[in-house]
């Protein structure tokens, strides 16, 4: 039985799906993947991924301002930010990527904190979900997103913290993503955590062209491959494939609403 899948983050503004859109587009709805959505992660590609999005019906786009590339970042990114979003573009479906990362050198955390505030801010004056990043920040992350308080709430993407960060998240009215990391049978803690939490409270995602799957590494990922992980997520838990794809599809129309309405 084919099951209908949404990629909710994937880089489709990059390599090597920029000048191969369409091709592309058909390789992942053959894999029952008939949306995705495509995060920005800087001012300069606000045009890039509001453009693929209005030339091509599978495609959504989120806005947003990435921590891995913070010193990119200047008031002048937040106020392009502030400006997109106040036009209510028909297909931006979230304030995204955004969040925080302790992973590289020379992090400029407090700058990367300001920022994520900023966003917060906007993502709930203008009513919109948000897809947050989270290295090594879990926690951190989790204490700026209760003192805001978004109505919309919005996605941990890429998961791969305890059991109980990621019940927190859930407590504030996240969702948490499931990607390829499932896959690998090494990450254990991922896996069970995945095996345990709440069907209602997981997306689909890829993070594609990153994050290749088991047997894969070293290729670009693709958004076809979440037909690979929905299956190994069916593998991890109880629920039927059915069940499963089911309540994917409703959570993900849940939190942004107007895909596949």
């Amino acid at each position: 039985m084919s099951y209908r899948f949404v990629d909710t983050h994937c880089h489709f503004d990059f390599p090597p799906f920029s000048g191969d859109e369409q091709a592309s587009i058909e390789r992942a709805a053959g894999a029952g993947v008939e949306r995705i959505i495509v995060p920005a992660i800087g001012a300069r590609y606000f045009d890039r991924v509001c453009d693929l999005a209005h030339q091509y019906p599978a495609l959504y786009a989120a806005l947003g301002l990435h921590p891995i590339v913070i010193e990119e970042h200047s008031e002048e990114s937040l106020a392009m930010l502030e400006q997109r979003l106040a036009a209510k573009p028909e297909k931006v479906v979230a304030v995204g990527e955004i969040g925080l990362d302790l992973y590289r050198d020379d992090p400029q955390f407090d700058k990367q904190q300001q920022f994520l505030d900023a966003q917060l801010r906007l993502a709930k004056r203008f009513d919109l979900p948000v897809i947050l990043h989270s290295r090594r920040t879990h926690d951190k992350l989790a204490m700026h997103l209760k003192k805001h308080d978004l109505p919309r709430t919005g996605v941990v993407h890429g998961f791969a913290g305890s059991l109980q960060q990621a019940q927190r998240f859930i407590s504030l009215g996240y969702y948490i993503g499931v990607g390829g990391t499932i896959t690998y049978p090494r990450a254990s803690k991922t896996r069970d955590v995945m095996a345990r939490l709440p069907l209602s409270a997981l997306l689909l995602e890829t993070d594609a062209p990153d994050m290749p799957l088991n047997g894969y590494q070293g290729q670009p990922n693709r958004p076809e491959q979440a037909a690979r992980v929905f299956s190994t997520l069916c593998e991890l838990r109880d629920e039927s494939p059915d069940t499963l794809a089911d309540a994917l599809l409703r959570n993900t129309r849940t939190l942004f609403s107007t895909i596949l309405c």
